[in-house]
Parts: C-alpha cells; sequence; structure tokens
C-alpha cells in the first residue's frame, strides 16, 4: 500500500533521509555531501562542473544530484524517459549514473525518489548486504 507521503513531491532533504534510512550507509560530508555503502558512493551531490551547465544560458548547474544505476540499460532507460527528471552530460559516458537538478526532483514522487535510492544502494552495495536487504524487505 502507497502512503499519502510517498505520493507527495519529492524534495531535495528526502534524498538524504532516504539514503540513511538504507544499511550501512556512510555519510561523506561538506559542502557537497555523499553517500556510500561498502567503500562505494551511491548517492551524492555535486559542485558546479564545467560539464553541467545549462543549454540555453551557459550557467553552470549548481544542484547536481548523481544516483547510480544497475546497468547502462538503466541509465539510459531513465535519461530517455522525457517524463522524468533524468539526464547526463559526455562526462558521465561509460559511468553507470544519472544526474538529477535538485531544482527539478519535485517532478518525482517520493516514493519514486525512494525507488531510485534503493536501486542506487543495491547497486553499489556488497552481495551479502543486498542479500539480507532484500530478505529483510520480503517479510
Amino acid at each position: 500500500m502507497v502512503s499519502t507521503d510517498d505520493e507527495r513531491a519529492a524534495r531535495v532533504e528526502d534524498v538524504r533521509a532516504l539514503a540513511l534510512a538504507m544499511p550501512d550507509v556512510v555519510v561523506s560530508e561538506g559542502d557537497y555531501p555523499g553517500f556510500s555503502v561498502g567503500g562505494k558512493a551511491f548517492v551524492f551531490f555535486r559542485g558546479p562542473r564545467k560539464d553541467a551547465f545549462d543549454p540555453e544560458t551557459g550557467e553552470l548547474y549548481t544542484d547536481v544530484i548523481a544516483f547510480h544505476v544497475e546497468s547502462e540499460e538503466d541509465k539510459q532507460a531513465l535519461v530517455r524517459d522525457e517524463s522524468t527528471p533524468f539526464f547526463t552530460t559526455p562526462h558521465w559516458n561509460g559511468y553507470r549514473a544519472v544526474l538529477v537538478l535538485g531544482r527539478d526532483i519535485g517532478r518525482l514522487s517520493r516514493g519514486e525518489l525512494a525507488e531510485i535510492v534503493q536501486d542506487a544502494w543495491l547497486a553499489r552495495a556488497p552481495k551479502r548486504a543486498v542479500k539480507a536487504w532484500l530478505a529483510r524487505a520480503q517479510e
């Protein structure tokens, strides 16, 4: 059953809360926080970089969030789906991750964002942790 909280528009602060809800997460703080499991980042905030900019104004994006995905196919499915806010840049060619602007995260519901964060964690977590989490999720 989907709760009304899952149906509301996602917020940037939900990224942190959802990432921290996953097991064995380590937070790297600073200007641009990141979340890792088993020594591998699965979600992180990025500062302005020359590869991510508004094509109309040329201004650097200041609110990029990266989410790891399981496969290149998953990445392409998210990026090509115009109903989602996900994108990529040439810098990310060959990396299994998608980007979203913090200002656009409300195009996702909180439930959709939870699924993206969980999938990112599953893509990066050690196999034993994944197996344990999936077993608990099915209880």
